[in-house]
């Protein structure tokens, strides 16, 4: 047994490099520790330290395992939680444990275990039996339930397991449950804490396109953003559509919802550029939408915009500006051909079925567009939560509207 002498030299080394939110919980009344922590921002570095000291000795008088490592899959466990910049291997400052591939664990010198066990198999976690886990990115698991309930019948050893949840939070069923659980105890941290760490480009990059967005709130901040009640979408739905690259499109359009007024106060002109594929699904390809700007500027972005995409059609509502929105397109560049389209219903009443066309998997997000998606998800029928207009939103549906709605035009050919 280690003197007293050497586990406080031992605790020193461990944490000179943590922060306090990245230690644990100071009480002992707890089984779950949930950390939900931002991109970046220190929750690897927090297991792998939990992790490595409770299997040399450092949280206990003696060392306790085996351990479990629970990850969404076994490359994740190896490449992050194990090997990786802020994994235990490379983080172990003192009895560094060996990781033998074959076999999936971990092993220290002292004769402890951490075991490997992917999320995708929730019946692998079916007989065996813990000290301790750490459950890593658990919003991400295929099988988040049913391995939780698995992993809770086998942290029966010793005479206090527990558990640590290193995630970016998403509102799924088990995190909920997780944070009203009163053996829980609750860490927030965000990336920006661990600015130390990361590069000022990546945070000032993050900060100027996600900050203030719901997707930056969670991915950043680390905050739960649950669905506002009645809304036509939600973030889970739109992250499940989203693809990286859109496949060979048959037509593109660029669609236009134009303020009023051009006041500092006004509503934004809201520009979407969005395309279709022969087999009937819809890509958003961009949201290029302006504010504040007056109909020479929002037009000369509109029609920038169609000759970049090399765009069928602008499409353009008429029910604020009239003639007057076709006349100012056509005043910069009378070659771009223009559709007017005057709105009979409300925003409401046209957003539903577009909103149908997501629910049934046909329209899909190129990449991330966080200020159009933070309105569809705040939309219901009483509007934006913020009484604004929804001038993203309503280009948007206007353009899938033309798009998988209505009789084709002809398409515009493209150069290759």
């Amino acid at each position: 047994m280690r003197s007293l002498a050497t586990v406080k030299k031992v605790a020193a080394s461990s944490t000179l490099n943590l922060r306090q939110s990245q230690r644990p919980p100071s009480d002992s009344n707890w089984r779950t520790w949930l950390l939900l922590g931002g991109r970046g921002s220190g929750k690897t570095r927090a297991g792998s330290a939990w992790v490595h000291a409770i299997a040399t000795g450092l949280l206990r008088v003696a060392p306790i395992g085996p351990i479990a490592l629970v990850g969404e899959t076994f490359a994740d466990i190896r490449e992050v939680m194990i090997e990786g910049p802020a994994g235990i291997c490379a983080n172990a400052p003192y009895e560094r444990p060996r990781y033998e591939p074959t076999r999936r664990r971990l092993l220290w010198p002292n004769g402890i275990v951490a075991e490997a066990y992917s999320a995708h198999d929730p019946e692998r976690l079916r007989g065996p039996q813990f000290s301790a886990a750490w459950c890593d990115e658990l919003c991400k698991w295929p099988y988040a339930q049913e391995c939780w309930d698995m992993l809770q019948f086998g942290l029966r050893l010793g005479d206090n397991p527990r558990q640590l949840v290193t995630t970016t939070p998403k509102p799924i069923p088990l995190l909920k449950m997780l944070m009203a659980d009163d053996a829980t105890r609750l860490t927030h941290m965000t990336t920006f804490e661990n600015a130390s760490n990361l590069a000022p480009s990546f945070l000032a990059h993050v900060n100027e396109r996600y900050g203030n967005t719901s997707l930056g709130r969670q991915e950043l901040q680390g905050e739960l953003i649950e669905a506002r009640e009645g809304a036509l979408w939600n973030i889970e739905q739109l992250e499940n559509l989203r693809v990286k690259a859109a496949p060979q499109l048959s037509r593109i359009i660029v669609a236009i919802d134009p303020p009023a007024t051009s006041k500092s106060t006004s509503d934004a002109c809201g520009i979407v550029v969005a395309g279709c594929d022969e087999s009937g699904h819809a890509y958003v390809l961009a949201d290029r939408t302006v504010k504040a700007a007056t109909p020479s500027k929002w037009a000369s972005r509109a029609i920038g915009e169609f000759h970049a995409w090399q765009a069928d059609m602008l499409l353009a509502e008429v029910n604020q500006g009239g003639e007057m929105v076709a006349s100012v397109i056509r005043a910069i560049d009378a070659t771009v051909p223009v559709l007017s389209v005057h709105a009979s219903r409300g925003k409401y009443l046209r957003a539903e079925p577009v909103a149908a066309l997501y629910e049934q998997g046909r329209v899909h997000h190129v990449g991330v567009m966080p200020e159009l998606e933070d309105e569809m998800c705040d939309f219901t029928n009483e509007g934006l939560s913020t009484r604004r207009s929804p001038d993203r939103l309503d280009a948007c549906v206007w353009a899938i509207n033309q798009l998988l709605m209505q009789r084709p035009t002809k398409p515009r050919i493209r150069t290759i």
